[in-house]
């Protein structure tokens, strides 16, 4: 076959596939005109190894979409859904689509905690990305809780000031040198935030509190609290020492109760 024939051919066939294409974009079009919205189908696309945000949350968030239940089917604003769905801060992500029997699917990206934050009353999290969202009903997660002297002024949202992003950095650091060393992320259970910023850690066992000053060179005081656990601690009685002291280099101060 001559190669003008053969373009030719395929010349035809992408304009019979545009003409089919177009022909059955306006029968769905048309059709759904005539179909009205029956309800919302909500998936949280990564559920698996959690349930930060649930289906119903979602059919819950779509309160604020306004009615839409018995609307024509095309008369739908899917950007609005998804601006909607998106600007829910437990939502890191959201797709929404429509199908022909009437449902309007959204598929959600959950946001991760990496950090849970307790100041007096008010509880919330941050992701790895520094991002404040609120805590959700009927689900806790296993993540390092950090309460006291907190300092932000907000909650939820992107800290406000350039000092408030440094510090949330700072400590998402810390918890992520904790992660990745699993023998603290074990061991440490809980992080609080004295007055003038020092961090006092508490362990899960023992009555030792080691005050780690600022969240700054993090590697060398986690090591400081590992000689602490070699060298010393085990010439001594269990609850000999109440504070100990890491925060200075090349030091380990402690103190008694």
């Amino acid at each position: 076959m001559k190669p003008i024939v053969k373009h030719t051919i395929l010349i035809a066939i992408t304009a019979l596939l545009l003409v089919l294409w177009f022909v059955g974009d306006r029968l769905a079009a048309d059709n759904r005109r005539e179909i009205t919205c029956k309800g919302v189908v909500a998936v949280i696309a990564d559920s698996a190894d959690r349930a930060f945000v649930k289906a119903g949350d979602i059919v819950s968030f779509m309160e604020d979409y306004g009615t839409y239940v018995g609307l024509r089917l095309d008369s739908v604003d899917l950007h609005r859904v998804e601006a909607v769905i998106d600007g829910k801060s437990a939502v890191k992500k959201s797709q929404a689509w429509l199908t022909d029997d009437g449902y309007i699917h959204i598929s959600v990206t959950q946001r991760e905690p990496l950090v849970r934050f307790q100041h007096g009353e008010t509880g919330f999290y941050v992701d790895r990305s520094g991002y404040l969202f609120p805590l959700q009903s009927g689900f806790t997660s296993r993540v390092p809780i950090v309460d006291g002297e907190i300092p932000l002024r907000q909650y939820r949202g992107e800290p406000e000031t350039e000092a408030e992003k440094a510090w949330i950095g700072a400590m998402t650091e810390l918890v992520g040198y904790m992660s990745a060393q699993k023998v603290w992320s074990d061991n440490i259970s809980q992080i609080t935030v004295l007055k003038g910023g020092d961090l006092l850690l508490v362990p899960r066992e023992g009555r030792e509190r080691f005050l780690f000053g600022p969240p700054t060179d993090i590697a060398a005081k986690f090591d400081r609290i590992r000689k602490y656990y070699e060298s010393i601690a085990p010439n001594c009685d269990p609850g000999t020492y109440s504070t100990v002291n890491v925060k200075y280099d090349g030091q380990i101060i402690c103190r008694k109760k």
